[in-house]
């Protein structure tokens, strides 16, 4: 035993045989180690994916999904893969979900972040304006929700001259429809023509636009422009951008207060000091 152990020992000392001992243990651990990394690469996963191609807008169900297996390798981006994190969201309203695909984050939106509810949730002091546009208006349909656009005035004075200028600056469209009054974005297999932007203004500014589409006689236009603000991490408040042009409009229109309404009481008593005055 003690030969033994000697024999071991003098073994072990040999410089070259603990070389090639080092050498097969790392070889060893290169092996396994790869070996894991690849079962860990390719084993697969079990992923939901649509059974069917979803259209922008519908509100996902369980028979609209299925499970397959991938491969970690092949899964990137914010890619949803839990069931209870899909059924009873709505597609987004400018994505098509094609049969197939993995469900993203960014494709999935709750019911109160669809483009319409933002009509409902219009802030205090602002109502919505329908602005009428074409396909050269809307720049070849490029004007899309959650963009942003400033409008400019155009019309012809009493002399024949011009007057063009920035009226409203920092307008985010909120929804964009077709002459049937469907959302253009939403589905990618119509070719649906914009007519109408909506977005909201505080009251002043709406007052303002209305007047300035009524001026007929002064050939008058409102055209929207795209603008930067729609890349801006922190877009710029609606305001009006000129006040030439927000005083010519309202010299060619009639002030109405908000008070004019009369009572029935007030009437009344306005006959009867009419009646006095008389006598």
């Amino acid at each position: 035993m003690r030969g033994l152990m000697n024999g071991l020992r003098r073994f072990l000392s040999n410089k070259n045989t603990v070389t090639i001992i080092g050498v097969f243990l790392g070889i060893a651990v290169l092996y396994f180690g790869y070996q894991w990394r690849i079962k860990q690469a390719t084993n697969p996963v079990s992923i939901p994916v649509a059974k069917e191609t979803i259209q922008p807008r519908t509100r996902i169900t369980d028979d609209m999904i299925t499970f397959v297996n991938v491969p970690p390798a092949l899964l990137h981006g914010d890619y949803i893969s839990k069931l209870s994190s899909i059924v009873g969201k709505y597609a987004s309203y400018n994505t098509i979900i094609p049969e197939g695909s993995m469900f993203y984050e960014d494709t999935l939106l709750e019911y109160n972040e669809l483009p319409d509810v933002g009509l409902i949730n219009i802030p205090e002091g602002e109502v919505a304006y329908n602005f009428e546009v074409d396909m050269d208006s809307s720049y070849g349909n490029s004007i899309m929700p959650d963009g942003y656009i400033d409008i400019y005035f155009k019309a012809i004075d009493e002399t024949g001259s011009i007057i063009v200028g920035k009226l409203v600056s920092s307008v985010k469209i909120l929804v964009v429809k077709d002459k049937n009054g469907q959302h253009v974005f939403e589905n990618t297999e119509e070719s649906r023509v914009p007519t109408t932007f909506i977005f909201s203004v505080p009251e002043d500014i709406h007052l303002l636009l209305r007047k300035a589409k009524y001026m007929e006689e002064y050939s008058a236009e409102l055209i929207p422009v795209p603008t930067s603000e729609t890349y801006a991490i922190s877009p710029g408040d609606i305001q009006i951008s000129s006040s030439y042009l927000k005083n010519y409009i309202n010299s060619k229109s009639v002030y109405i207060p908000e008070d004019t309404v009369e009572t029935e009481d007030d009437t009344t008593e306005t006959e009867n000091n009419n009646e006095e005055e008389e006598e």
